[in-house]
C-alpha cells in the first residue's frame, strides 16, 4: 500500500511530531547506556530449526502449506454500486493434521456498523468506510460443501469478518480436498479502507473492486488457523492457488483485472483488439482506447452487457476495476528469461496528461523490468495500473493508484505498488501480523528502482541518517514488530515503511555490503517464493546468506527501538623515540545500539583520511581506542562526517585540536529573505516562515508556530520535532526533512 504515507502521510507525521513530548536524545558524556552483553548476547534464536523451517532460514525438508483454487462468476450493478456472484472454493489440506473445521475471510463485513472494525476505527481515519452511511457487509446464501462431488454435512457460523464451516467429518491430512460453494453480494463502499471503492469522474464511475469474494484463511505450521479479524490497518494473509473469474458489467465499461484476459475478442471492438495485440509486440505505449474516444459510443460494442473472463495462476488474490471512463494504454514487458508480459494502464481523462498517468505504461514497464532483473522474475501475464480514488493499493497483477498523482508522485505510487509483487505477492508473508515484512522490504527496493528509472529522473534525495537517528527510540513510536492494528495510525508510515526499509538500506550499505546483501536477499526471495516466511525465517536467511551473525542488528533495530550515539573524546599522541608516531582516538558508544565506527581524520597539511572500524569492537567494550599512524599533527577528528549511520547526537562527533567549533552558529543578519508561505501541490498543508524575537519560526498548516534554530548556511532545525528546513540560494524553495524523508516546498508568489 502506498502512503500518501510514503509521500504525505509522512508530512502529516511531521505535523504530529510538533505535539510529541520531547524526549532525551543525548547521553551524558560521563556515562553510557550501552551494554555489550545486551547487544551481543547469545540465544537470539530461542528455537532450533526443524523439518518444516530450517535453521538456515530456508523452508525445511518437510515444509508444507495448503492451497486453494477459486472459480468466481460475478456481476457489477452500476446503479446500485453492487457486486454479486457465486464462488466455488477448492481447498486442499496438505498439512499433517486433520481439520475438523475451516475458517474463511469475509473482509467486506468490516463495513457493517455492527462490526468490531467499525467500533474501533476513530473518526477521520483512512480505514473503515470513512463516514459513509450504507448497508455494508456480505449477504451470503446457498452455502454447500462437497467432497468428490458428494454433499458433506456441515454447520456454519459468521463471526464478524470470519466464517467458520464445521465439518461433520474432519478433512483428512496430507492431501484431502473439500469444495465450498456459496452465493454472495455486497454494496461497494465509496472509500473502503483506502483499498477498494468507487470514484465519480466526468465520464462515469470507476469501480476499484477488491476483497470482493469470500477467501480461505491460512492454516500454517506456526499458528494453525490465522484468524485475525480485518479491521482495516492490517492487510492480508492468503493461500496460493489458481483464480478463474468472470465479470459481467455494462458493455459501455472496460474491465481490467488480475491475470490474463481470456476473451479479448469478445469484449473489445475490432480496432481495439487489433491495438491490444499490437501492444503485446510494442515497447512503446499503444493506445487501446485513446482519450478522444472515451465519449464515443463506437468505442464500445453495441450491447447491453459483456462478460470479461480472467485467470491468474499461483496467486494469493485477485482484484479488478470497471468503468466507462477509462483511457486504456498498453505495451510489452520484456523479462530476463525472454518471456513477455503486458503493461497496462487504465485512467480517466482527468488523469491522462503526460505529467500524470499518460506515462502510466512507461512507469509500469520500467518498474516490472527493474525488479525482475534485480530480484526475481515477474510471474504474471499482465501488470495493470488503475488510476482511481484509492491512494495506492496492490493486488496480484493489478494496482490501484491515486488519480491526482503527478510526475514523481505518479511514478512513486506505481513503482511502490508493483514492488509489492515481490512482497507479499511472491514472498507470501503475513501482512496482518507483520506489516513491515512487505511494506518495509518494498520501501527498500523502491529506493533502488527510483534511483535507476530514466537515468535518475526521480532519484531520491540522499538519506539523512543523523535525522533518522534522532527519531530512533522515540517513546511515541511503537515497536515495528507489533501488528499494524496495534499501532497508532499516524505512526504506521514510520513503523512499517521507513524504519524497516532504512534498516535494510543500512545493512546493505554500511554493514555487510551490497554484494553479500544482494546475494542473501535474492536467496530469501527464491527460497520463499509462493511460501509463508516468518520474521525469524528472514533473519536466519540473512545471517546464513551473508555469513554474519547479525543478531545484534535484528535485536537493536527490529526487536527493540534502540538509539545510536557515538562520541569522540580523547585524542592522544603516540611518541616513539621522542618523535610523533601516531595517535589514539577514543570513541565511546553511549547508547544501546552498536554501529561500525567511521572516522575522518584531518592532519595539519590538510590531508583527510577515512578510517573504518567494524562493529565487532563493541562486543566487549563501551569505548574503543582507534590507533592512527602518522608523523603529522592531527587537527580535527570527525565521527561519521557523511552521515552514513543513524547517530542521533552529532554534537559530540567532532574533536578539534584548538577546541573550536568547525562551523559558525551565527545566523544570517537579514532573515527577511526567508519569510513567506511555501506550498507543495501534493501536500495538504502550507509552511509559513515568520520572524519572532530575532529568529525564525515555522508553522505547518494550523499547527502552532515552532521556533527554528540556525545550523549553518541556509539550514535551520526544530530539534523537538526532528525537522530540518533548508532553503535554496534564491530563498524561493525550501526542503523540509523529516527523519530520512524530505519534501520540497516552493514559495508562494
Amino acid at each position: 500500500m502506498f502512503k500518501s504515507y510514503t509521500k504525505f502521510f509522512l508530512c502529516a507525521f511531521a505535523i504530529c511530531v510538533y505535539s510529541l513530548t520531547s524526549f532525551a536524545q543525548q547521553s551524558s558524556s560521563a556515562s553510557t547506556n550501552y551494554s555489550p552483553a545486551e547487544a551481543f548476547g547469545p540465544l537470539f534464536y530461542t528455537q532450533n530449526g526443524n523439518e518444516f523451517r530450517s535453521a538456515s532460514g530456508a523452508p525445511g525438508s518437510k515444509y508444507w502449506q495448503n492451497s486453494v483454487d477459486y472459480t468466481i462468476t460475478a456481476n457489477l450493478d452500476e446503479s446500485k454500486n453492487m457486486v454479486s456472484g457465486t464462488v466455488t472454493i477448492t481447498y486442499k489440506n496438505n498439512s499433517p493434521d486433520k481439520l475438523p473445521y475451516l475458517w474463511l475471510q469475509l473482509d467486506q463485513n468490516t463495513f457493517k456498523e455492527t462490526s468490531r472494525g467499525y467500533a474501533i476505527t476513530p473518526p477521520g481515519s483512512r480505514y473503515g468506510a470513512q463516514g459513509e452511511k450504507f448497508e455494508g457487509g456480505y449477504t451470503i446464501k446457498n452455502i454447500s460443501v462437497s467432497q468428490k462431488a458428494a454433499p458433506v454435512k456441515f454447520t456454519s457460523l459468521v463471526e464478524d469478518t470470519r466464517m467458520q464451516i464445521r465439518l461433520d467429518k474432519p478433512m483428512s491430512a496430507n492431501g484431502d480436498i473439500v469444495v465450498v460453494k456459496m452465493d454472495y453480494s455486497y454494496i461497494v463502499p465509496k472509500e473502503g479502507s483506502d483499498r477498494t471503492g468507487h470514484l465519480t469522474t466526468k465520464n462515469g464511475e470507476i469501480f476499484a473492486i477488491a476483497q470482493w469474494f469470500p477467501r480461505m484463511c491460512v492454516y500454517d505450521d506456526v499458528l494453525g488457523w490465522n484468524t485475525l479479524p480485518y479491521w482495516g490497518g492490517g492487510e492480508f494473509y492468503c493461500e496460493f492457488g489458481d483464480i478463474t473469474y468472470s465479470i459481467t458489467a455494462p458493455a459501455s465499461h472496460i474491465v481490467v483485472g488480475s491475470g490474463e484476459l481470456l476473451n479479448p475478442q469478445e469484449v473489445f471492438t475490432a480496432e481495439q483488439l487489433k491495438r491490444w495485440n499490437a501492444a503485446k509486440l510494442s515497447d512503446a505505449t499503444v493506445h487501446i482506447r485513446a482519450e478522444s474516444e472515451v465519449t464515443d459510443p463506437k468505442s464500445r460494442p453495441a450491447k447491453d452487457k459483456l462478460t470479461w473472463k480472467f485467470k491468474i495462476s499461483n496467486a494469493r488474490d485477485a482484484a479488478w476495476a470497471s468503468s466507462k471512463s477509462f483511457v486504456l494504454d498498453a505495451a510489452r514487458i520484456n523479462l530476463p528469461s525472454g518471456k513477455k508480459s503486458l503493461a497496462v494502464s487504465a485512467q480517466p481523462v482527468e488523469s491522462n496528461g503526460m505529467d500524470s498517468y499518460g506515462r502510466g505504461v512507461e512507469y509500469v514497464k520500467a518498474s516490472i523490468e527493474h525488479y525482475s532483473k534485480m530480484w526475481f522474475e515477474y510471474p504474471y501475464p499482465a501488470a495493470v495500473n488503475v488510476a482511481t480514488n484509492i491512494g495506492g493499493m496492490e493486488y496480484p497483477g493489478i494496482v490501484f493508484c491515486g488519480w491526482t498523482a503527478k510526475m514523481g508522485g505518479a511514478w512513486g505510487v506505481i513503482d511502490h505498488e508493483f514492488g509489492h509483487t515481490w512482497f507479499p505477492m511472491i514472498v507470501g508473508s503475513n501482512e496482518r501480523k507483520y506489516g513491515w515484512m512487505d511494506e518495509g522490504f518494498n520501501t527498500f527496493i523502491n529506493g533502488l528502482s527510483s534511483s535507476e528509472f530514466n537515468n535518475g529522473e526521480y532519484k531520491p534525495r540522499p538519506t539523512r541518517w543523523h535525522g533518522v537517528g534522532k527519531t530512533l527510540g522515540n517513546p511515541n513510536l511503537e515497536n515495528i514488530m507489533l501488528m499494524p492494528d496495534g499501532m497508532r495510525e499516524m505512526n504506521i508510515g514510520y513503523n512499517l515503511y521507513s524504519k524497516p526499509g532504512l534498516g535494510l538500506k543500512l545493512l546493505r550499505d554500511q554493514i555487510v555490503g551490497k554484494e553479500r546483501f544482494d546475494y542473501a536477499f535474492k536467496a530469501y526471495i527464491k527460497n520463499w517464493a509462493y511460501k509463508h516466511p516468518t520474521p525469524i525465517d528472514f533473519f536466519r536467511s540473512m545471517d546464513n546468506g551473508t555469513g554474519e551473525d547479525l543478531s545484534w542488528f535484528w535485536r537493536s533495530w527490529f526487536m527493540n527501538s534502540w538509539k545510536v550515539d557515538q562520541s569522540v573524546t580523547d585524542v592522544k599522541p603516540i611518541m616513539k623515540e621522542g618523535k610523533l608516531a601516531g595517535y589514539t582516538i577514543k570513541v565511546n558508544n553511549l547508547e544501546k545500539m552498536p554501529m561500525p565506527i567511521i572516522l575522518q581524520i584531518t592532519t595539519k597539511s590538510g590531508k583527510k583520511e577515512t578510517v573504518r572500524v567494524p562493529v565487532d569492537v563493541w562486543m566487549k567494550n563501551t569505548s574503543w581506542l582507534v590507533r592512527y599512524s602518522t608523523t603529522e599533527e592531527i587537527t580535527e577528528v570527525v565521527l561519521d562526517p557523511e552521515q552514513l549511520i543513524p547517530d542521533g547526537n552529532a554534537d559530540n562527533n567532532i574533536w578539534t585540536a584548538d577546541g573550536t567549533a568547525s562551523a559558525s552558529t551565527t545566523p544570517p543578519a537579514n532573515l527577511d529573505a526567508f519569510l513567506g508561505s511555501y506550498s507543495n501541490p501534493e501536500a495538504p498543508v502550507k509552511i509559513t516562515i515568520a520572524k519572532n524575537n530575532g529568529g525564525l519560526t515555522a508553522q505547518l498548516g494550523a499547527q502552532p508556530a515552532a521556533s527554528l534554530k540556525f545550523v549553518s548556511g541556509s539550514r535551520f532545525v526544530n530539534e523537538a520535532g526532528n525537522l530540518e528546513f533548508e532553503f535554496n540560494s534564491s530563498k524561493n524553495e525550501l526542503t523540509l526533512a523529516v527523519g530520512a524523508d524530505s519534501f520540497v516546498f516552493t514559495k508562494d508568489k
